[in-house]
């Protein structure tokens, strides 16, 4: 593209973020929330539009402008009291299910490659009590067995738990869960090859046991315990392995970008869809260390089961939803 149509085709864009910055360094100006993130969306087009600018060799004049243009929007943004808290915030609520409804494909992709196994081999070990020992050894069945025991007086917790304190199993919970989330999204990164195997593996595993438990009639110590924290952590997975297949694709197919810069771009998308499993995880270890565990009535768990299943699913697909366009925009 010549540098006068590359004037031309961009020039409404800068003259919005002009605009966006100066109303920004007026303290007396009050943005709207989708200005506020209209600005780094801006800000990192008018990044991408100054590196073609170099990469292309046009004029001096033009290059400086659009230096000047990512100077005053880097200082609109990072140097802002309060900015980390906003852009934590941001990314919450506008960022983290905007990346996630633009990759829909991969999640449903990796819904299904964890949902189908887990139910699968549910039924087949709830009406077949020997093939969970086809997929776990037996020391780790016995442990299942007796977290989940009517006599056990601290249902969820092994042998060597049964001491520890809530604030112990909630680091113990966030520790072993985001290992699993950070895992089937890094294991991307063998084609997508590695992020299949954990999603199948573990919808295999979590469905095995739901089966294997619910066969030997733990239904009223096992299903209450786990329905709480189970809509933000079975989400979190299949969110993590939707970070790892967005990473193997430009591996598979680049498009049109190279493989170098397709993995740049793909990388970014899946930090933001890991990150957000991380922040699922989080609330789920919450639950599960000090909701799940304690002695409300099991309709009063299976209700709020309900209502969180709820949240989560409106939130996913309601949060943010004014700023898709401008998020598609930046990309």
């Amino acid at each position: 593209m010549k540098q006068l149509a590359f004037e031309q085709h961009y020039q409404d864009s800068w003259q919005r973020y002009d605009q966006l910055c100066t109303d920004v360094a007026d303290k007396h100006s009050k943005l709207s929330a989708q200005q506020r993130y209209e600005l780094p969306a801006l800000y990192r087009r008018i990044c991408q539009h100054y590196a073609i600018a170099k990469q292309r060799h046009y004029s001096p004049h033009l290059i400086n402008a659009l230096h000047q243009r990512v100077l005053q929007g880097h200082q609109q943004l990072y140097h802002q009291q309060g900015s980390i808290l906003w852009r934590l915030l941001a990314f919450l609520w506008i960022t983290f299910p905007c990346q996630l409804r633009r990759h829909a494909r991969h999640f449903w992709l990796a819904a299904a490659l964890f949902y189908l196994p887990a139910v699968g081999f549910g039924l087949a070990c709830y009406f077949d009590n020997e093939v969970i020992y086809s997929i776990m050894p037996d020391h780790q069945i016995f442990t299942m067995e007796y977290m989940y025991d009517p006599a056990n007086k601290h249902i969820g917790r092994d042998a060597e738990q049964q001491t520890e304190s809530r604030v112990m199993m909630l680091g113990y919970y966030i520790m072993n869960n985001i290992s699993i989330d950070f895992r089937t999204f890094a294991m991307g990164l063998l084609a997508g090859i590695g992020t299949v195997f954990i999603l199948i593996y573990n919808g295999v595993v979590i469905g095995g046991v739901a089966g294997h438990l619910s066969q030997l009639g733990f239904t009223d110590t096992f299903w209450p315990f786990v329905s709480g924290h189970g809509s933000f952590e079975l989400t979190a997975i299949a969110v993590s392995g939707a970070a790892g297949l967005r990473i193997a694709q430009p591996l598979i197919a680049p498009g049109r970008y190279s493989r170098i810069e397709a993995l740049k771009l793909g990388g970014r998308d899946s930090i933001q869809l890991v990150l957000g499993a991380g922040f699922m995880t989080f609330i789920a270890a919450f639950i599960e260390a000090f909701w799940s565990p304690s002695a409300a009535p099991i309709a009063a768990k299976y209700t709020v089961a309900a209502i969180l299943w709820l949240l989560v699913i409106l939130y996913l697909s309601f949060a943010g939803r004014g700023f898709d366009q401008h998020l598609e925009a930046a990309q």
